[in-house]
């Protein structure tokens, strides 16, 4: 990154947070009540990033279209608010990264297609201090489309452009190219079963949080 980056812009799960516990604990609850066998975590991680429609799915093999995917689906959102604070955390190696952006007086902010019902409770029980958080519902559009991100900027009075975006799925990469910013691709995050994370044609690709703050001109 060639300009001064005035601020930065996280994805919510798999970037900033490890919500993987409940979300596949929310699943894995679905199982029990039907008398199934519980499933590893690593079963439901890489779908993390589609939510309820990715732990349905895994949980119970039922996609969107088939008869029953709307029923399950909302007993699943449900199950989820009901435990979403039990075992997610801030990733551990997140946590430095935080404290240098506070500590070089750079804002962070966030930016989540979770809606706000699920993600203002979660960042608040993690004592996040964002600048700025944009929700899944905050505008008419969630990712891939550029409008969370240019809302985001919009809180902290920033153009788009010195900003810098940071998540761990394709829609992220597609929805800060759109809003015009730099665009950083978290390996460490839950990344799907689609294409290479070397493929979302991201800025930079990095495998730790801490390699973020080598990327960071300051002005």
């Amino acid at each position: 990154m060639r300009a001064p980056v005035k601020a930065v812009l996280f994805d919510l799960d798999g970037t900033l947070i490890d919500s993987a516990p409940d979300l596949a604990g929310a699943g894995n609850d679905m199982r029990a009540a039907r008398g199934l066998p519980l499933l590893p975590l690593d079963h439901f991680r890489p779908m993390v990033g589609a939510g309820a429609r990715g732990m349905v799915g895994r949980a119970l093999q039922v996609a969107p279209g088939q008869p029953d995917f709307e029923a399950l689906r909302a007993e699943f959102l449900e199950r989820y608010e009901a435990r979403m604070t039990r075992e997610t955390r801030v990733f551990e190696s997140m946590t430095p990264v935080l404290e240098a952006l506070q500590a070089r007086r750079l804002p962070w902010g966030i930016v989540t297609n979770k809606v706000a019902r699920y993600a203002e409770p979660i960042v608040r029980s993690l004592g996040l201090p964002a600048a700025a958080l944009v929700c899944g519902d905050t505008t008419p559009h969630a990712k891939p489309h550029p409008a969370p991100l240019l809302e985001a900027a919009r809180q902290l009075a920033l153009a788009p452009g010195d900003c810098v975006y940071v998540g761990d799925d394709l829609r992220d990469v597609q929805a800060g190219r759109a809003a015009g910013m730099a665009t950083v691709a978290a390996a460490w995050g839950y990344l799907g079963d689609g294409e290479s994370i070397d493929d979302w044609g991201a800025d930079h690709v990095i495998q730790w949080p801490a390699e973020l703050l080598k990327l960071l001109p300051t002005a």
